[in-house]
């Protein structure tokens, strides 16, 4: 067993997880497992550059995560981040920043990286089972972009389209800085044009009508699925493998789109984060599904900060051997 500390840092979120992973059993015991909403792509769809106030929420969530890397003593850390800082013309800046207080080099991934490490957290428990049919497409809602992971016990094809909910919400929801509740029909109509298209793109490299699965990632889908359940609370464990209709996406997507700030905020499973975001990423959800004619999306709570864990993992037992 190791004990590794991944951390995914996204466009709307980082979040940290330590656990004991080993590879060759695929025994996985979780330590801890936090998130921290620092909305770091802020204004990068239109500025291209990260802005200050986000890297110093981005640095003190880093802070913080450093402390419990060190009091559970992780003996490899992987830091891995995604859209926002793929995109930021002052990457260097975010960069640096997470190299002096983690002490590690954050590793700013593809596109294509990014769906393999989201496919590996989401199914590693899957592969093997019958209880869902393969193969499965894993679709992982970010706020940046959206991964496709088409692939039964390996990955077939992948294509990461940039229709994240933080970015549709900027490009098109976002007016002198406030968000439109609600929006109009013409500011729905242009989210959904862009994600048709992006989603003409992914079709491009994945048959996203050719899964027999539809397994759905991040904190949009497990928002919508918490809705769905009418959960008190939210509940990582009754969300993690639920199922949600095509229809019951249909029916929250509208009533996210017709609701007021202060309306979404009152949902109980609904992160203070998500808030402005999560009518967007609702629409990617639902054009998916629509478009794959998946009836139903399965929920995972394990995703591409997982998939880090076990790379992690298998890095560290991959450089034990060569020693």
């Amino acid at each position: 067993m190791t004990r590794v500390a991944a951390v995914d840092c996204g466009t709307n979120s980082i979040r940290l997880l330590v656990a004991d992973a080993d590879p060759a059993t695929g025994s996985f015991t979780q330590l801890d497992r936090r998130m921290t909403i620092v909305r770091l792509g802020q204004g990068v769809d239109r500025t291209g550059r990260l802005a200050p106030e986000a890297l110093e929420r981005t640095f003190a969530a880093c802070r913080e995560y450093a402390a419990v890397i060190e009091e559970l003593g992780a003996e490899r850390v992987r830091f891995v981040a995604t859209s926002a800082s793929r995109d930021a013309e002052n990457s260097e800046e975010f960069v640096s920043g997470v190299r002096d207080i983690l002490g590690v080099e954050p590793e700013v991934i593809t596109g294509d990286q990014e769906a393999q490490l989201s496919f590996d957290g989401a199914t590693k428990e899957l592969t093997g089972g019958d209880h869902l049919e393969k193969p499965y497409l894993v679709v992982d809602i970010g706020g940046g972009s959206t991964e496709f992971v088409l692939g039964s016990d390996e990955v077939e094809a992948a294509r990461s389209v940039d229709i994240g909910c933080v970015r549709m919400t900027e490009r098109h929801l976002t007016v002198d800085g406030t968000v439109m509740d609600p929006p109009t029909h013409e500011r729905v109509a242009a989210i959904r044009a862009d994600i048709d298209a992006a989603l003409d793109v992914a079709a491009g490299t994945v048959a996203l009508t050719e899964a027999a699965t539809l397994v759905g990632l991040a904190g949009t889908v497990t928002t919508i699925a918490g809705i769905a359940l009418e959960l008190a609370e939210y509940d990582s464990e009754a969300i993690h493998h639920s199922r949600v209709s095509r229809g019951q996406v249909r029916a929250i997507t509208e009533h996210l789109l017709q609701s007021t700030h202060e309306e979404r905020a009152a949902i109980p499973v609904m992160h203070p984060g998500r808030v402005d975001v999560i009518a967007a990423g609702a629409l990617v959800l639902l054009a998916v599904m629509e478009r794959t004619g998946a009836h139903e999306v399965v929920v995972s709570e394990h995703d591409i900060l997982d998939g880090i864990a076990w790379a992690a993992a298998e890095d560290a037992e991959a450089g034990s051997k060569s020693d």
